[in-house]
């Protein structure tokens, strides 16, 4: 019998601030159903010390409101080429990663993103209608993710199912 695959989910999103909620709204549907083993990391924002969590991982999740996309939600690998300083406010996955490159000396595990679509972040709303449709969405396919952990699986479902790609700043 082999090990379970050793699950790390970065979900970034503030409740409060309208549609940033979908990342949040998404976890706490699904928190019920994790599979024993399975890590979570819940902020804000994805800070440089993130990257630390994937040192016993072998794979990994980000799930976050994305801008920008027309379908209810989107999900593909990161870029692993963007640098860490074209962030001034906030890191994306993929900066996250290049901090694990750097400060491991290895490459990280094979990664994902979950974005759902996003559009209003005005302080004290609550989702929109379309992000609280692309949660809906999002959690029947994050419930597909969950059964089957494994990075080849899914990189076949970003390509069988020709799911939007997420560009380098649609991740809010």
């Amino acid at each position: 019998m082999t090990d379970p695959v050793r699950l790390v989910v970065f979900v970034t999103g503030n409740e409060s601030r309208g549609d940033d909620a979908a990342g949040p709204a998404l976890l706490h549907a699904l928190e019920s159903e994790l599979p024993p083993g399975v890590r979570v990391v819940h902020d804000f924002q994805l800070q440089v010390e993130h990257a630390l969590e994937l040192r016993d991982a072998d794979l990994a999740l980000f799930i976050d409101a994305a801008c920008g996309l027309q379908a209810p939600f989107g999900f593909a690998e990161p870029d692993g080429g963007v640098p860490v300083a074209s962030f001034s406010h906030a890191l994306a996955p993929s900066a996250i990663l290049a901090v694990f490159r750097r400060i491991e000396g290895r490459e990280p595990p094979p990664a994902f993103i979950l974005g759902v679509r996003a559009e209003r972040f005005e302080l004290g709303e609550g989702l929109s209608e379309q992000a609280a449709e692309g949660v809906v969405q999002a959690l029947a396919f994050a419930r597909e993710l969950l059964r089957e952990p494994d990075a080849g699986r899914w990189r076949s479902l970003i390509q069988a199912r020709a799911l939007p790609r997420l560009g380098k700043n649609s991740a809010v």
